[in-house]
């Protein structure tokens, strides 16, 4: 391919922008041509070549992609690093850590082994050693997470804590109970906290009491807190968690609800039989869930009154809970709503008839795809298409042919993914181009390919305002359907839907119930910036589903690398992005263009 071809040129540069493309692409066919470029004289060649070979999955190359980790593991730029250091990595402390991410995406644990272990002692403690150690989720690499998990280094001990946890290392428990204490800041405290409830250590139930209790501390850690203890079995959890059934924070409310049912499924069908309906759509909704967990004698009266919520946005949920609980006409509720107003709900319906499979289910599927032809938004017709595809080619194939033409790209990509499955014979990736609709701008536009400013975004909240750079030159079109939603005020006076500590921040939903957005698709811009603390992403369902919805990371995401398009970075305000919790509200979002106010 021209692509790989590039591989030859004499600039570095093309040659690294080559690697990761064939890497983004992630087509088999270009291991080959990658493979000699993991001895280029350049070390950040050899570190995209590796990158790609981990993207496509080659797995055969594993042993070259390790034999360059270990060259560079000893390398000073790799051992004189600190634990933390998350910038300014010269390029063969960066091919390095490319490489050993590779070998992650291959689950190859000897040649990473081989080259970050002497024995089973790290040989450094930068933190891209302990994320490959914990995400390989490996058994043999224990010994060294327990030496990690001791020293400097909040990444590199939180990564350690979260691999033993990952692992269900019970013999850890004396080493992260400790960490409980919040000394070492809200990352390892975090990852301390869910550890603790995976292992189940019952040591934990009193620090983690006193945590959740704790009115004064953190939001998101006493969040943390109830849902370890949902975990646990020790008595003095439950007075904690009941306790908190009535918390005036929604999200507190359904973590609680969530472990009182779990650790004492009696006492809470008592607590159940005193409690209102709650106020907030969202906790009725997560208690469908709930209720979904207890026998159905209990559970089935009172979720098929919940049907009738005023609410759409608990639908679906009382919908998946009956269906978990067998109920006996499961599949005439399903038929029912699947033309229901609300995208939403048929899009749970689509999704939970190709589970059920009800007679008829087929057909309903063709015709749910149709109904939805009008919405605004991509979700219940893609629903439609993957349950009509676990019928089997004969019902499906037809209807997702058609679905090639559909005038969201979003569709026609998710339609030529499955009949990749059901009809490989067919060239569904050209018959679904070109791609409908404009751009956000115009590629030829001269402000989008040499822009006079890189603009900054101020994120107004009651806790304060986050500002971050826009990444135009890397992610042009990403940038400016932001900066065009941003000026039309689509994100403000919406709520903050999803926040998980330590991980990220999201937002840009305008329903609140994770479907929302602004009634159209983008293509993806993956590009080489790296989600570290800071980063800014676009959110995705799969591939080219982007809109309004975007994320803040609070710690390095290796893992989102290459997967989720990059678009700007926080460069002010990150203290206010840890203080963030589910439901607040963002007041107004203000750009700075290099000329004035917008």
């Amino acid at each position: 391919t021209p692509l790989s071809g590039l591989l030859s040129d004499t600039d570095a540069e093309v040659k690294q922008a080559a690697a990761f493309a064939l890497g983004v692409i992630g087509d088999a066919s270009a291991a080959p041509a990658l493979v000699p470029a993991l001895t280029d004289p350049a070390p950040m060649v050899r570190g995209r070549a590796a990158e790609a070979l981990g993207l496509i999955g080659a797995k055969d190359t594993a042993a070259a992609v390790g034999a360059l980790a270990a060259e560079y593991a000893r390398h000073p730029s790799v051992t004189g690093r600190q634990p933390d250091d998350e910038t300014s990595v010269p390029p063969e402390a960066e091919a390095f850590k490319l490489a050993i991410f590779a070998l992650v995406r291959l689950g190859a644990w000897e040649p990473l082994a081989a080259a970050v272990l002497e024995g089973d002692r790290p040989l450094t403690r930068w933190w891209p050693v302990a994320y490959a150690l914990q995400r390989i989720n490996d058994p043999r690499a224990l010994p060294a997470l327990r030496q990690l998990v001791d020293g400097q280094g909040k990444y590199t001990t939180a990564f350690a804590v979260r691999g033993l946890g990952a692992l269900k290392d019970s013999s850890a428990a004396p080493a992260i109970v400790p960490l409980l204490n919040g000394s070492r800041g809200l990352e390892v405290t975090v990852s301390a906290i869910r550890a603790a409830g995976q292992i189940g250590a019952e040591t934990a139930v009193e620090p983690l009491g006193r945590i959740a209790a704790d009115r004064k501390a953190d939001p998101n850690l006493r969040l943390e807190a109830v849902t370890a203890l949902g975990s646990l079995t020790g008595s003095g959890a439950l007075a904690v968690v009941q306790d908190l059934i009535t918390d005036p924070w929604p999200v507190l409310r359904i973590a609680a609800l969530r472990s009182s049912a779990a650790i004492d499924q009696e006492t809470f069908v008592v607590i159940l039989a005193s409690l209102d309906p709650d106020p907030h759509w969202t906790v009725r909704s997560a208690l469908a869930g709930v209720l979904a967990t207890l026998p159905a004698d209990i559970a089935v009266d009172r979720l098929r009154a919940m049907l009738a919520d005023e609410d759409k946005r608990v639908v679906p949920a009382v919908l998946r809970a009956l269906v978990r609980a067998k109920v006996p006409d499961a599949g005439d509720l399903l038929l029912a709503r699947a033309k229901d107003l609300d995208f939403s709900v048929r899009a749970v319906v689509s999704d939970l008839i190709g589970q059920v499979k009800p007679p008829g289910g087929a057909e309903a599927l063709r015709e749910a795809y149709k109904a939805a032809l009008p919405d605004l938004t991509y979700s219940a017709r893609t629903a439609a298409l993957d349950a009509l595809a676990s019928y089997g080619a004969g019902d499906a194939v037809e209807t997702l042919k058609t679905a090639l033409g559909d005038r969201e790209w979003a569709v026609r990509v998710r339609a030529a993914e499955l009949l990749d499955k059901l009809d490989p014979a067919g060239d569904h990736r050209r018959a679904m181009r070109p791609v409908p609709g404009p751009a956000p701008a115009a590629y030829a536009d001269k402000t989008l390919l040499a822009p006079d400013y890189s603009p900054h975004v101020f994120i107004e909240t009651a806790k304060g305002t986050i500002e971050f750079e826009l990444a135009v030159l890397d992610a042009p079109q990403t940038s400016r359907n932001f900066l065009t939603l941003a000026r039309k005020g689509f994100f403000n006076g919406l709520a903050v839907h999803r926040v998980v500590p330590n991980f990220v921040v999201q937002d840009g939903d305008s329903r609140g119930d994770g479907t929302g957005g602004p009634g159209y698709t983008i293509r993806d811009e993956l590009n080489e910036r790296r989600f570290v603390r800071g980063t800014v992403g676009m959110a995705l369902s799969w591939k080219d589903t982007g809109g309004s919805q975007f994320f803040i990371v609070h710690s390095p995401q290796p893992h989102l690398d290459a997967k989720y398009t990059v678009f700007g970075h926080v460069v002010a305000g990150m203290d206010v992005v840890d203080r963030i919790q589910q439901g607040d509200v963002i007041q107004r979002v203000r750009v700075w263009d290099g000329r004035g106010w917008q």
